[in-house]
């Protein structure tokens, strides 16, 4: 079967961001918010303005992922930025209808709000009511809020549009097959993802170079973003610069806790297997571009996979767990979901998006064969699968879940694939490296994104104090990385801050611990998959049906029947990797 490398966008909106369909569609969504925005708000009910913001949000979800990918295809399209422009001013205008929602269940008692929810045509939307009342408490009034909501487009998204915007013209020098190159940054990073290591340290040295002759900016984009976040945090009395990411994900700080304390407990446990890396590498001691790298392929072994062939590899895999997410895998690769050409001129890194009104999702990433590639292919499949699962549910807000749990759905379709290679693999040297492709990404979950969260919250402190200059920012960024992977590493990026896209992404602060949350979570998931002597199938459908309307602890409680706030899990999940490095150490 043929797998296409590009994606098919025409099938949503015909002709790219030039599209009349798609003007149509954003001029119908204008007209549709107008209508509502100039009603008496008082007038209103909360029946009334329910399903309005149900339709609102799957509108604006389906034409703010069809600009996404415009602009991830192609970062030079000024078009596309023009419609993100406009994107953008149809949700400050949906948010004054938000806000008057929140505002009039802030104003119900318990008795009349409990009253509410129990009416017929209420019950879907129960949870999203119940989260937003929560939320409104700890707000300023509707006035206010509004105006920040205004405010922030051309204030604090823009800042998010300007780092976008420097990195697609970045455009690096690498010296390769005896010529130079002008690389974009996501074709650099996958340098960085070279067998030979002279690639790799020949990558990371051009990439220290042009991030940090970008760093001006970037410490500028990033101070700004943060400044305003805390501003406004400042007049809504919130003291704690996690409140925000913590509604947004749905779990307590309690939970964040004991996960974060759980994996600085075992990581003295992961130190063997960084020591018999750098064994094998040949070194003393792992550098930073050497952490995440594969191991050297043996003469006769190959270290790519053509991208047809990964497709069948993922495909054979899923069916092997569930059926079900095999034939949806199949078809999303068959019917053009996937953008995976490696070319110039696309944004780095990769990502799922999911269009409500189509019941599709689009998967964006630059694949080049590497097993890394494969792991993410399957990766950004998992979440495409997530949301292929809710699409039947009656609302909107009942499709939406929050990131820590959208993490769980990819890495669970990650380990599926993962184990299977080690398991499948035709030699003993075939077999560690894949072993090791696998525990290198464990690392990553454990060490480089809580780096990030240790700089990002040491940053957000900082920052209440006034602007951190670049230099203090790599001096953060670097005491992180040492503090999370324990001084065990030659060398660190201290221009970390800058390369990272999800420093500055507006839309979810602290875009890191989600990461490590699902990864955790999902192996939690796993590990119950394996002992089942029934079919898990239907039992992991029922989980992320509910992932949109509860919290990750009710969640986990329901289905896993376990307590987050509790070390026991966590540690039942670490138990995993710890058991795949004790098995590469005996290599």
């Amino acid at each position: 079967m043929s797998y296409p490398m590009r994606w098919d966008l025409d099938a949503l909106f015909r002709g790219g961001s030039e599209s009349s369909e798609f003007k149509q569609f954003l001029g119908e969504t204008d007209a549709y918010i107008q209508k509502w925005i100039e009603r008496d708000q008082s007038g209103l009910s909360v029946q009334a303005l329910v399903p309005v913001l149900e339709t609102l949000r799957a509108r604006q979800r389906h034409a703010g992922a069809f600009v996404s990918c415009l602009v991830a295809q192609n970062v030079k399209d000024k078009q596309a930025a023009l419609l993100n422009e406009r994107i953008q001013e149809q949700s400050v205008q949906a948010q004054v209808l938000q806000l008057s929602l929140e505002d009039k269940l802030r104003q119900l008692s318990d008795e009349e709000f409990q009253a509410l929810l129990e009416t017929e045509e209420l019950k879907p939307s129960a949870f999203m009511l119940e989260t937003s009342r929560s939320r409104a408490q700890d707000k300023l009034d509707v006035e206010k809020e509004n105006l920040a909501t205004a405010l922030a487009k051309d204030g604090y998204h823009a800042w998010g549009t300007v780092y976008n915007e420097a990195v697609g013209r970045m455009e690096i020098p690498f010296e390769e097959d005896g010529e130079t190159k002008r690389l974009s940054a996501g074709q650099l990073h996958n340098r960085l993802s070279s067998t030979e290591r002279d690639v790799r340290k020949r990558a990371f040295e051009a990439s220290k170079a042009a991030w940090s002759s970008e760093g001006p900016l970037f410490a500028q984009t990033l101070n700004h973003l943060a400044g305003f976040r805390l501003k406004l945090y400042e007049a809504r009395g919130w003291e704690n610069v996690l409140k925000e990411p913590l509604d947004s994900n749905l779990i307590t700080e309690a939970t964040l806790n004991t996960m974060w304390e759980t994996i600085t407990k075992n990581k003295p446990k992961l130190m063997p297997y960084m020591e018999k890396k750098a064994e094998l590498f040949g070194l003393d001691t792992l550098d930073f571009f050497d952490v995440a790298a594969p191991l050297p392929v043996k003469d006769g072994e190959r270290s790519t996979v053509p991208y047809e062939e990964a497709c069948e590899l993922i495909i054979t895999h899923f069916k092997k767990f569930s059926p079900k997410m095999a034939d949806f895998a199949e078809m999303a690769l068959r019917d053009g979901w996937v953008e995976a050409e490696n070319r110039p001129g696309k944004r780095p890194g990769g990502f799922c998006t999911n269009f409500p009104l189509a019941g599709e999702s689009r998967i964006f990433m630059t694949y080049d064969g590497s097993m890394s590639n494969v792991a993410t292919l399957a990766h950004e499949l998992g979440h495409a699968y997530h949301s292929w699962c809710l699409k039947d549910q009656n609302v909107q807000s009942q499709k939406q879940y929050p990131m820590s749990i959208a993490e769980t759905a990819s890495t669970f379709a990650e380990m599926i694939v993962a184990d299977a290679l080690v398991e499948e693999a035709d030699s003993n040297s075939m077999k560690t490296m894949l072993l090791e492709n696998k525990l290198s990404r464990s690392l990553a979950f454990f060490m480089n994104i809580h780096a990030r969260f240790l700089f990002e919250t040491r940053f957000y402190e900082e920052r209440k104090n006034g602007m951190v200059p670049q230099e203090r920012l790599n001096e953060l960024m670097e005491e992180a990385q040492r503090e999370a992977y324990e001084e065990k590493i030659a060398s660190y990026d201290p221009n970390f801050w800058a390369s990272k896209l999800h420093f500055h992404i507006t839309g979810q602060p602290f875009y890191n611990f989600p990461y490590t949350f699902g990864y955790l979570f999902s192996l939690g998931i796993y590990g119950r998959a394996l002992k089942s002597e029934q079919s898990f199938e239907e039992a992991y459908i029922a989980l992320l049906e509910d992932s949109g309307s509860m919290t990750a602890e009710a969640l986990a409680m329901k289905h896993l029947d376990v307590d987050l706030t509790k070390p026991d899990f966590w540690q039942e999940a670490i138990d995993v990797v710890l058991g795949d490095a004790e098995e590469f150490v005996k290599k």
